[in-house]
């Protein structure tokens, strides 16, 4: 039998080419703006229902705006992840008045670095028993103001401290003091905001037997009443490791003051520097990750060293304001150059020293105008007499960005206005609070007057 040969199957037809996706704008991703921002169908963002042109337009620029219900649900991130710790804001990463209210309401306690921090707190109604005193340097000033006030507890951070704390606690009274031990941990986003480890400013060394030292010391002290030990290992921490690390140390140095002193410390403080996300797609510490892990390993290392578990307390500050945080500026000016593209704005260094410092690097946006022009890499710059003053490196913005567009940079609410400076005399910017369609103002601008009501000298 002859076979036939088979004839080829007919070629497909040839599937159309599709089309290119559309080009997503380099502003469309709004994972790191505050959580109520939105984009209506017929306008330009708002946060707390509030456009962000009506900000501008009411209170100027450079301006701060704050979302209240942002840094509200923050809060109770926290306090629904840690349930049986004390959760302390970091007043350093910002404080006003409000902000002092809204942690009160939250349920949360301070931790200030200051005389000024505290006083504001306090006067603002806060509650003193909930507030702890930090500082590496503490002034005479400052703790005579936290002894006055009836601050909840007062972190010793050198041997210094002891001795000249305890001569200032009133006749018959005692001062509850937590040690600041540095534990011999790297881990921070930068090595100037690494502060875990040795050979540095803050805490006593648990490597040196510094810490120990200082335990024995305040033990001696009648009017100082020993309840805790603290530690506070950098800023920007975005993973679980270095904080059970910690546990581990702390734990064994709490197990060492039992057998040493006999005395079983109630209070273990974690300190903060938990790290948000500055653009999309960065790491962000998360929380309630970092709570089970941590509760876990504290009841698994005080087990194992014959300890009752110590009442945990942590501190964040950046990771409840920055996020909830806008910074509005208005473009100045827009140099080419052959390599770059400069965007010259109103503020810079004066009002947010981050990037100069420590390489912060955010992500700017163009807000109340529509541009259809492609985007090309620029380079944000402030107005400030330093080649230093950059705000953002080869960012993305539409190629047509002109002299008088709105700017918005997301996560700009914690360490901007804190660390904000008097340079070149420009006024540091207002903070605005929107809430449910709202704007008010908490922080006025500072003014001309200002500078002038201060200096009195001929």
């Amino acid at each position: 039998m002859t076979t036939l040969p088979v004839p080829p199957l007919p070629a497909p037809a040839q599937a159309p080419a599709p089309l290119p996706a559309p080009a997503t704008p380099p502003d469309a991703d709004l994972s790191v703006w505050p959580t109520t921002t939105a984009t209506p169908a017929h306008g330009d963002l708002t946060v707390g229902g509030v456009p962000l042109t009506d900000i501008a337009e009411r209170f100027g620029t450079p301006a701060y705006l704050i979302d209240e219900a942002d840094v509200r649900t923050r809060c109770r991130t926290y306090r629904q992840a840690f349930p049986d710790a004390e959760v302390l804001y970091a007043a350093k990463a910002f404080l006003c008045r409000a902000m002092a209210h809204w942690m009160a309401e939250e349920g949360l306690g301070l931790d200030v670095c200051s005389a000024g921090e505290l006083e504001l707190a306090v006067t603002t109604g806060f509650p003193a028993e909930r507030i702890v005193l930090h500082g590496n340097a503490k002034s005479p000033h400052d703790l005579r103001a936290a002894l006055r006030l009836g601050v909840g507890r007062i972190v010793i951070d050198s041997a210094s401290e002891i001795a000249r704390l305890a001569a200032a606690v009133p006749p018959g009274s005692r001062q509850k003091v937590m040690v600041r031990v540095v534990p011999g941990i790297a881990a921070g986003g930068h090595a100037k905001i690494r502060t875990g480890t040795d050979d540095q400013k803050f805490g006593l060394s648990l490597a040196d037997g510094s810490a120990q030292h200082a335990v024995a010391r305040i033990l001696g002290q009648p009017t100082l009443e020993l309840v805790g030990l603290h530690c506070h290992l950098g800023s920007q921490i975005t993973t679980e490791k270095p904080f059970l690390a910690a546990v581990r140390r702390m734990v064994g140095l709490m197990a060492r003051i039992k057998d040493q002193h006999g005395l079983t410390l109630p209070e273990l403080d974690l300190g903060g520097g938990h790290g948000v996300a500055y653009r999309p797609g960065e790491d962000a510490l998360d929380i309630p990750g970092l709570a089970r892990r941590v509760r876990a390993e504290l009841v698994e290392s005080c087990a194992v060293a014959g300890l009752a578990v110590p009442r945990l307390i942590v501190e964040p500050g950046r990771a409840i304001a920055g996020p909830a945080g806008v910074a509005l500026y208005r473009v100045l000016a827009v140099k080419r150059t052959a390599r770059h593209t400069f965007v010259a704005v109103d503020g810079g260094m004066s009002d947010n020293p981050r990037p100069a410092l420590y390489g912060v690097r955010y992500l700017p946006r163009l807000i109340g105008r529509r541009s259809t022009a492609d985007a090309a890499p620029v380079t944000v710059v402030g107005r400030h007499c330093e080649a230093g003053d950059i705000l953002a490196s080869d960012v993305l913005l539409p190629g047509d960005v002109r002299p008088g567009d709105l700017l918005g940079v997301p996560v700009a609410g914690a360490y901007h206005l804190s660390m904000a400076s008097g340079y070149n005399l420009v006024g540091r910017p207002p903070v605005v609070a929107v809430s449910d369609g709202h704007a008010r103002l908490l922080v006025r601008r500072e003014s001309l007057e200002d500078f002038r009501n201060r200096d009195v000298g001929l």
